[in-house]
């Protein structure tokens, strides 16, 4: 078995490093990933070759099925080549490189890419921005044109290896930025001896620069023609197997930064979650609301109902709580004559974990002065409008296997004709809500009629609103935060904005009376636990409103369910970069 072993690790020795067409021994430890294959629909008929690109093992060794011998070789090779570029006098892990443009607006340039006849006659080329199929033969193009030669502009980029093929004096390789991908075309004659040997040392994953001529391959690749080769840093870890990924969805949270460089789609999907904030933002600044930064560690879990995160201050000799909800203190601003405030902050709620949910999240509360709960409607469907026309993609999006219209304006429906209308049961009855309820299996005894339909509606309603829909006019005994309607004291001014059966909004009429507010923080009602109820007394908060706040509505909107359905992502795990997970276990 040792000789085996032994007659294993040379073949793979002699491949890595010299790339050679070894014939393979069926070991039962020789056990390689295949090679790494460009799955975009590009033409790479310069750089198909005879030889293979490099093995690369998956990132996952047990999923992929390589061994730990399997992972330290390749690594070795690697620092092979990493003490093999000092040599030559280059430092492996780069310098400042100014200058450098985007590949994505180098991309842009190619209407600047044309055939120079001999008389200086300069012609467009034909449309490349086509179905590889459809591409006109470059090589017969030009003969065409006659005699002649092809002109575009100088360019500097820089990016991650992503493929590399070898055909003796040329190299041809994909890099790739954060804005787009673009195939190199290294030849020896181009750029000399020393540079080409450096590009022999290049591995996939490396970071590296390139100086040279854009243009476009015989087969209608744009590519940038290399004169001058930077080396940036080298990868010392080898990058999951293209053909396979990185497929493990913990794993892949875990180790976010491989998932970002090498899956398709993960990078702009965050690239996207920073353009809906960002809208966020600016359309709020247009309204006239400033932004704040409230605390995080609040001596009341207020605001919410919500199990909170407990810590400690030690100078203090205080138990904290990390905050649940942004609304109170922003509420004293009002107070204090801030008419139009906002935050945009992580909120903490030690609860539980499902692709709805994650114990960190992100929040965006807002209020403004002499506005209600009307106002605050009008406001979310510009939020989210402004949101989707900054992504470019129209009103009308997939989520799953469903689409959704978010042509405004959004449907509204009151929450009590919606239960109604889902169970069958008049919500005034309350003999009848207590009767379903049991038959579906919710406890009834000792708690308020209003907790039980609550309790029905998420149980039975929510999945079933497809909206956009405004749920509003919710019952005043659940919302103790919430003004009454005039007309009618036992319905609050709130409204719940919900998608594909997801609360992604909750907006009040705010209470201001402090008097009432008072008493309400004081009640708890029945069959509500501490953790479920909002009755925890602030009575600072108290004080705040004694001194007098504006009527005022009052919003907030999370942020993670609205990016994972404007992004199609199924789960909120997925559109935070660093999601909560257990502690890795150390290796063995």
């Amino acid at each position: 078995m040792e000789i085996h072993i032994a007659a294993g690790w040379l073949v793979r020795l002699v491949r890595l490093h010299w790339g050679l067409q070894v014939k393979r021994i069926p070991l039962k430890y020789d056990v390689l990933v295949n090679n790494q294959r460009d799955t975009r629909k590009s033409t790479m008929t310069e750089s198909q070759s005879d030889q293979p690109e490099q093995p690369e093992p998956a990132d996952d060794a047990t999923a992929q099925g390589s061994s730990d011998q399997d992972q330290q070789m390749h690594v070795a090779a690697r620092r092979d080549k990493l003490r093999q570029i000092q040599k030559l006098g280059i430092d492996p892990w780069g310098s400042r490189f100014d200058d450098r443009q985007l590949i994505g607006d180098i991309r842009d340039r190619i209407s600047e890419v044309q055939f120079q006849q001999e008389d200086g006659t300069l012609i467009d080329l034909p449309d490349l921005e086509c179905d590889v199929d459809d591409r006109v033969n470059m090589r017969q193009w030009r003969s065409d044109q006659g005699p002649g030669v092809e002109v575009g502009p100088t360019v500097r980029a820089a990016g991650r290896i992503m493929l590399q093929r070898d055909k003796g004096k040329l190299r041809f390789i994909d890099v790739q930025d954060w804005s787009g991908s673009i195939q190199l075309f290294i030849g020896k004659k181009q750029v000399g001896d020393e540079d080409f040997d450096l590009a022999g040392l290049f591995d996939l994953g490396d970071i590296i620069g390139v100086d040279g001529r854009l243009g476009v391959t015989n087969t209608g690749e744009l590519t940038i023609f290399a004169e001058k080769l930077h080396f940036l840093t080298k990868s010392l870890e080898p990058p999951p197997a293209k053909h396979v990924g990185m497929t493990d969805p913990e794993l892949r949270q875990r180790r976010r930064y491989v998932d970002l460089a090498y899956n398709d789609g993960v990078r702009q999907r965050f690239l996207d979650r920073t353009k809906i904030v960002t809208s966020i933002r600016s359309t709020l600044d247009a309204a006239g609301f400033v932004e704040i930064e409230g605390p995080t560690l609040h001596s009341i879990a207020g605001g919410a109902a919500a199990r909170p995160f407990m810590t400690h201050h030690n100078a203090l000799g205080l138990e904290l709580y990390l905050r649940i909800a942004l609304e109170l203190h922003l509420k004293r601003l009002l107070v204090g004559g801030m008419e139009r405030v906002y935050e945009l902050g992580r909120v903490y709620r030690n609860e539980g974990i499902s692709p709805k949910h994650n114990p960190e999240f992100t929040m965006l509360e807002l209020y403004q002065a002499f506005g209600d709960y009307r106002s605050m409607m009008d406001l979310t469907e510009n939020l989210i409008v402004n949101a989707l026309d900054a992504l470019g993609n129209g009103y009308v999006v997939p989520y799953g296997e469903h689409m959704v219209d978010f042509t405004p304006p959004f449907e509204r429906r009151t929450y009590l004709e919606l239960l109604a209308e889902q169970t069958g049961v008049d919500p005034s009855d309350e003999e009848a809500v207590k009767k379903y309820a049991t038959e579906i299996g919710i406890e009834v005894e000792g708690r308020h009629v209003d907790v039980i339909k609550n309790e029905i509606f998420e149980e039975k309603v929510e999945d079933s609103l497809v909206g956009p829909v405004f749920v509003i006019d919710y019952p005043a005994s659940i919302c103790p935060l919430t003004k009454r309607k005039k007309d009618n004291p036992e319905i609050a001014e709130r409204f719940e904005l919900f998608i594909r059966g997801m609360e992604i909004a909750n907006a009040y009429t705010e209470l201001n009376d402090p008097d009432l507010q008072q008493e309400l923080f004081q009640t708890q009602l029945a069959g509500l636990s501490d953790e479920d109820s909002m009755a925890k007394m602030d009575s600072d908060f108290i004080r705040a409103l004694r001194h007098g706040m504006p009527p005022t509505g009052g919003l907030g909107v999370g942020i993670d369910r609205l990016v994972m359905l404007l992004t199609n992502s199924q789960s909120i795990r997925e559109i935070i970069l660093f999601p909560l997970l257990r502690p890795e276990q150390p290796e063995q």
